[in-house]
């Protein structure tokens, strides 16, 4: 049995850094998304205009999944987890543009619920038996 070879740090910590800087622009939107419900509907621009930076954050995590799984010969999951988390995002920015309000919240709070699990195993990942 050959004992699998560590994971590059230069594939590793970016991953880290954008699934954790998506999951604050996730944490943002739903701030947002509080704070415009409760009457400051100037902050409706800022939700709109957060879910462009988050979803394209969210992109690049994707990306950073693929390097892990080729070339560093990490596990695919990452790649088809991010790619679940992409379509998921893609049909809440989709309900939200359509204002069907009672899908985007409950798919908003499963977003924000896969996205923490992804950056605390990025976080995990790599130490022992974590992996």
């Amino acid at each position: 049995m050959t004992t699998p070879s560590p994971i590059p740090s230069w594939v590793l910590w970016p991953l880290r850094g954008l699934a954790t800087a998506h999951l604050a622009g996730v944490l943002a939107q739903a701030a947002l998304a509080g704070l415009f419900v409760t009457g400051d509907v100037d902050l409706l621009a800022w939700h709109r205009d957060n879910a462009g930076v988050t979803h394209s954050l969210l992109y690049l995590q994707l990306l950073a999944a693929v390097l892990l799984w080729r070339p560093a010969r990490g596990p695919l999951w990452p790649v088809l987890a991010s790619l679940g988390i992409v379509a998921a995002e893609t049909a809440q920015v989709a309900l939200g543009q359509w204002r069907v309000i009672a899908l985007h919240f409950p798919l908003g709070m499963a977003v924000f619920g896969l996205s923490a699990v992804f950056t605390a195993w990025t976080w995990r990942f790599g130490r022992g038996s974590a992996a």
